[in-house]
């Protein structure tokens, strides 16, 4: 890590979780009735669906309505401009599964411990702020989850810092038909339930701040499609179980609005690392852009691969 604001952590945030939120979010990202093990509490086999942990910087520890714009703000990295929280959008997102989270967080702390990776000055368009979120018990230091993430602040550029690093890419293997497809069509409600697990982001219910980005009004989160397409995944190649899943990341590539149905193609590549295979995705509006590029994730996976399409 180099460059201004590399390095630089935030004070830990703690964090908490009860078993209806965990509910919630398995229904809002669309777990079925033949997964009972994420939603319904009694289930011998009761689970976090594994994604879980990424909305918890948004929600923190609070059980309330979050002011997101207050939130997002409250702490300057160092050596940067001070940037916009009321035009910043989703860059790209990455999980690693380390640890099993227990269905609620009731009897331990947990914190979520974050730093800047770095801060990209992309001229014109804005500024990427990359930053790694750990979910930490506080009590034994162990690690839950590792998140990296990137923001995107628009139109928040040409203040003269790095350009940053090209990034990895995943594309989807050449010539191959892809294993698996599933699909989901969103609702003018999808982003109203989504928003309840914690992210409030103004953007994603009022047409005001999608107008002022240049989005045209109300787009739907960006984590909806991520941890969608997640589920759609373990769902379709590994049995739902959520130790079939290990890593999984997405690229943002263009927003969803309300009513956009969303197509998910898959692809096993036979790559492994030990028992983990390789999987890549993208995700497009049914006839239009792709939505979610980049898609990777590690997994084992179990059976025929199950295709909706």
């Amino acid at each position: 890590m180099s460059g201004p604001g590399a390095g630089f952590e935030y004070p830990p945030v703690e964090v908490s979780w009860l078993k209806r939120d965990v509910l919630l979010f398995a229904n809002t990202i669309g777990c079925t009735s033949d997964e009972l093990h994420f939603l319904y509490e009694l289930d011998p086999n009761f689970a976090v669906f594994p994604t879980y942990p990424i909305i918890l910087p948004f929600k923190n520890d609070q059980q309330e309505v979050i002011d997101f714009y207050a939130s997002q703000k409250a702490v300057k990295i160092p050596g940067v401009p001070e940037f916009d929280a009321r035009r910043v959008v989703d860059g790209q997102r990455l999980i690693q599964f380390l640890k099993p989270l227990p269905p609620t967080s009731e009897g331990k702390k947990f914190e979520i411990r974050s730093k800047v990776l770095g801060v990209y000055d992309k001229g014109r368009p804005g500024t990427v702020v990359e930053t790694q979120n750990d979910l930490v018990d506080a009590g034994t230091g162990e690690v839950y989850t590792r998140a990296v993430g990137s923001g995107f602040y628009v139109g928040q550029g040409n203040w003269g810092g790095p350009k940053g690093p090209a990034t990895a890419n995943f594309p989807p293997p050449k010539g191959k038909s892809p294993d698996v497809e599933f699909e989901n069509q969103t609702t003018q409600q999808t982003p109203l339930l989504y928003r309840l697990n914690g992210d409030y982001n103004p953007l994603h219910i009022h047409p005001e701040p999608g107008k002022k980005m240049g989005f045209g009004g109300v787009i739907i989160h960006g984590l909806y499609s991520w941890n969608w397409a997640a589920h759609g995944l373990l769902q379709h190649l590994g049995d739902s179980d959520p130790a079939n899943m290990q890593e999984f990341q997405a690229r943002f590539a263009s927003p969803v609005r309300p009513g956009d149905k969303l197509v998910a193609s898959v692809w096993r590549t036979g790559e492994k690392k030990g028992e983990w295979e390789e999987v890549r995705f993208i995700v497009k509006i049914a006839g239009g852009k792709v939505v979610l590029s980049n898609g990777r994730a590690l997994m084992k996976v179990v059976g025929e691969a199950k295709s909706k399409l």
